[in-house]
């Protein structure tokens, strides 16, 4: 079992769930879920690794979010993020 959680950046917790273990973090049902239970919602989101995913990108930013994430290694695509954000 794992743990999600969006908090502010103070460390105020917005939004907790659990999820099972042996699915990939980038699932988008968990994290919209945690976002729309999540008030306010934030505007920055920074996450690992496990989010780069230029769709999830597409995704947040129809609702105003912008995805901070370092990019992978294995990465195919011109990258979408210059470490300025």
């Amino acid at each position: 079992m794992k743990i999600m959680a969006i908090v502010d950046r103070h460390g105020l917790p917005l939004s907790v769930s659990t999820h099972a273990a042996n699915h990939h973090e980038c699932v988008w049902s968990a994290m919209f879920r945690l976002l729309h239970e999540s008030k306010p919602k934030p505007e920055n989101l920074i996450g690992d690794r496990a989010y780069d995913s230029d769709p999830l990108d597409a995704e947040l930013r129809k609702d105003g979010i912008e995805m901070i994430a370092p990019h992978r290694s294995n990465r195919s695509q011109a990258a979408t993020q210059d470490r300025e954000g």
